[in-house]
């Protein structure tokens, strides 16, 4: 690996570009997690909950190939996406000044991962194609993604408190996306042929509208409670 060659730094810069604009759903679910925590515990999940996903992505890289062939596991990815996005927005339940309940950080760190490990099984193939095969090289453009990642997710924590219909509109990117893989898994398209650009995208509307109504349900059911006990 020669760090003096035009080829070395087109790749790494190819493997950071393709890594900062693929993982801008996967701030957004940084962001969403971090919010219920305490304010000295944010920076905590932010951190490491991007730097442990970046670690599980070089390993999921490596191996994506072949598990995207796998018959199912985009249909077990969706629904967990689906889990994540429903969790995620009935949790944002605030008090009468706006600040969430706060949360538990391993917990703010399991969901980061869960849902970084699910909404990469596509992403990774594009850095995968970048690196070319170049183990060092796909290491190294992830590590140098971290920081950005991590700005990205800190930067949307803040605009989340300013604007919380955000955290509905993140909520719902995590029902599309999931409506989108339970689509392009290889047992349906076995089942039914290759499903075509507008049945995907109705599909990710259903996922999308399905996580903001049962999560909002959730919020009210919660809070119902919370004024029944009161």
């Amino acid at each position: 690996m020669d760090f003096t060659t035009t080829a070395f730094w087109a790749a790494l810069g190819s493997i950071i570009l393709a890594n900062i604009v693929l993982s801008g759903d996967n701030a957004v679910v940084i962001a969403m997690a971090a919010r219920s925590l305490p304010p000295h515990q944010q920076k905590k999940a932010i951190f490491w909950g991007s730097a442990a996903a970046i670690v599980m992505r070089i390993i999921l890289t490596i191996v994506a190939v072949e598990m995207l062939r796998w018959p199912y596991l985009k249909i077990v990815g969706a629904l967990l996406l689906l889990y994540i996005g429903i969790t995620l927005l009935s949790d944002n339940d605030g008090d009468d000044d706006g600040h969430a309940h706060q949360g538990n950080l391993v917990s703010a760190i399991r969901t980061i991962l869960v849902a970084d490990l699910v909404m990469s099984l596509d992403n990774v193939l594009a850095v995968a194609a970048a690196a070319k095969g170049n183990t060092p090289l796909l290491v190294i453009g992830l590590a140098v993604s971290i920081p950005l990642i991590i700005f990205g997710s800190t930067l949307l924590l803040k605009v989340m408190d300013r604007f919380p219909v955000i955290i509905t509109l993140g909520a719902a990117l995590l029902g599309f996306l999931a409506g989108e893989m339970l689509l392009t898994d290889p047992a349906v398209t076995a089942r039914f042929g290759e499903m075509s650009h507008d049945s995907i995208n109705i599909a990710g509307a259903g996922g999308a509208v399905i996580v903001v109504m049962v999560g909002m349900a959730l919020q009210r059911r919660a809070r119902a409670k919370v004024a029944a006990d009161a």
